[in-house]
């Protein structure tokens, strides 16, 4: 699965919802949590499931996801039974804290596909977002194997340590236990590891590229935006350089020709190359080739 920019999109705004497919990310994220007033979550489920019912051709090359409310909110079954539809992708639950906290969910989900005859299609991804959450992240992930990808909202958790985004420092090392945390555990569980929403200002493309390249040296695949402007910047940083590209091809070729020779070991470039450097390179001309694909089909 390809999520280099997930994009979040009010699902009160029937508007905003409409153009989302056109916005070029990897995957849209209706949000029914703090994008929308308690008074008009009922208007927003209802824009969503009349959207995905819409859509029976959407592009191949778009995911769609859905945030709902939190488990202790109350309010994720009636989110739960507009969301899901065969066009749906996954459930994105915020403020995660417990293993239960996925069954309750995953239950949910069960309930709503056996009722429309869609077993199994639905994945979930995770938000931690409070030091509870971190310390069980390992009871989270274990929880389902829908969980597809990992991810952690910055401005709760760190209010959650009596800190504010506002403060947050230029090289946000406040964050880099948890995005290291975050990164290992979904590299543990072969899931995607993606990073929180850049919270700075809107027009600061600086700051956002800053932001994801750290992102992306802790080995995060993909990362959530909130604004269309970010998903270019986003999806350019998660997506290898034609640099990379050539080195890998080389890489694998001096590999691989090594091999052809009896050798475990050899040199491209003056520097040495082993099994796991021909893996890694491997991977990455995988991940292109499924880019490549995935951008035939905009």
């Amino acid at each position: 699965m390809i999520l280099r920019s997930l994009l979040f999109v009010p699902a009160n705004s029937w508007r905003m919802i409409t153009r989302s497919l056109s916005e070029r990310a990897d995957a849209i994220v209706l949000d029914l949590e703090d994008s929308v007033p308690i008074g008009e979550k009922e208007t927003a489920r209802w824009f969503i499931k009349d959207f995905l019912e819409d859509i029976e051709d959407k592009p191949k090359s778009s995911s769609i996801f859905v945030r709902v409310n939190s488990i202790s909110s109350g309010l994720y079954g009636e989110d739960v039974k507009y969301a899901v539809q065969k066009t749906l992708d996954g459930i994105v639950l915020p403020k995660t804290e417990s293993g239960n906290d996925i069954f309750m969910l995953e239950e949910a989900i069960k309930a709503e596909e056996n009722r429309k005859n869609l077993k199994n299609r639905i994945s979930i991804i995770p938000i931690i977002e409070s030091a509870k959450g971190l310390v069980n992240i390992n009871e989270v992930v274990k929880a389902s194997p829908r969980i597809v990808a990992l991810t952690f909202g910055a401005a709760d958790f760190l209010r959650d340590l009596g800190r504010s985004y506002m403060q947050l420092s230029k090289d946000e090392f406040e964050l880099l236990y948890i995005r290291s945390v975050i990164s290992i555990t979904a590299h543990a569980y072969n899931i995607l590891a993606l990073d929180t929403v850049y919270l700075g200002l809107i027009i600061d493309m600086e700051g956002l590229e800053r932001e994801t390249r750290i992102a992306s040296a802790l080995g995060f695949k993909g990362k959530f935006v909130i604004h269309p402007s970010h998903v270019e910047i986003v999806n350019k940083i998660f997506t290898p350089s034609p640099q990379e590209v050539e080195e890998a091809e080389g890489i694998v070729k001096a590999y691989e020709d090594a091999l052809v020779k009896g050798l475990g070991a050899t040199t491209y470039a003056g520097r040495m190359i082993d099994e796991a450097t021909y893996k890694q390179a491997k991977s990455l001309l995988q991940l292109v080739k499924e880019i490549t694909e995935r951008s035939k089909n905009d």
